[in-house]
């Protein structure tokens, strides 16, 4: 029986930590091209969105990070 829920660990590790990357990649991207299309816009301003737009990133990366670590956490548990 420990086997099995030691390999659903694992298995809920993987699938958190995939999750938690895809969801990065997409916010990061979404910023992005949120900022390129603002700087077309106003590009008098491109330093203001650029500094936004890295605090943000960092936010984001932040939050994958910590869901990566929980995962990790998580498959190295030994009961």
């Amino acid at each position: 029986m420990f086997l099995v829920e030691l390999g659903y660990a694992f298995l809920g590790a993987g699938i958190g930590a995939g999750i938690a990357a895809l969801g990065a990649g997409l916010g990061i991207g979404k910023i992005g091209a949120s900022a390129v299309e603002s700087i077309a816009r106003q590009p008098s301003e491109s330093g203001k969105i650029q500094t936004a737009m890295i605090i943000a990133a960092a936010f984001i990366e932040g939050v994958a990070l910590f869901a990566v670590v929980v995962s990790l956490l998580i498959s190295l548990k030994q009961g």
